[in-house]
């Protein structure tokens, strides 16, 4: 017989680097993830392979079902800019975003990552909230501005993207 803690026991991800082999899952994931923008198969691909080092993939049961795409700025390799945090529905309300986050910033290519940023448009309630709830976890504050706006970067086709920034203190770094 179980023990009545087994029973009512969390499910725990396996935070890992994704490989090539993972693209066409991440693709799938993103897909079932509204309102996150899709991009291609061989994109997804591609950040598997090319951008693996800053790239978090969270695996249960075999199964893909968190993701985080992210890169640090060729020109300010000070700040990891995450481009997708996408969490599988039946891996929701485990707190994965945040430690995919936390797992992304422990990883080498980001030693010298002081700020993290990411766009966010306005009506992504879950995208604010997990941001918010990261930028609070590190006593940091969170800024967001306007930055690729619905008129003139997307001709009305998209929502504005706010630049979102977070300074990540370096205490609070080393803790992540």
């Amino acid at each position: 017989m179980k023990h009545a803690r087994e029973l009512f026991k969390k499910p725990t991800p396996q935070i890992r680097q994704p490989a090539a082999e993972d693209g066409a899952a991440i693709w799938e994931l993103v897909r079932a993830c509204k309102p996150l923008d899709e991009n291609s198969m061989y994109c997804n691909l591609l950040q598997c392979d090319h951008f693996k080092d800053t790239c978090v993939v969270a695996e249960l049961d075999g199964e893909i079902v968190g993701w985080v795409s992210a890169y640090v700025l060729p020109y300010d390799p000070e700040t990891v800019f995450v481009w997708q945090v996408a969490v599988a529905e039946k891996a929701r309300g485990l707190g994965l975003g945040t430690v995919m986050l936390s797992a992304l910033l422990k990883r080498d290519a980001c030693r010298d990552v002081t700020s993290l940023q990411t766009t966010i448009t306005r009506d992504n309630a879950a995208s604010w909230a997990l941001f918010r709830k990261f930028s609070k976890s590190r006593d940091a504050i969170l800024k967001s501005q306007p930055y690729f706006t619905q008129a003139q970067h997307f001709k009305d086709r998209h929502s504005t993207e706010y630049m979102v920034t977070i300074d990540l203190p370096q205490a609070a770094k080393l803790a992540a």
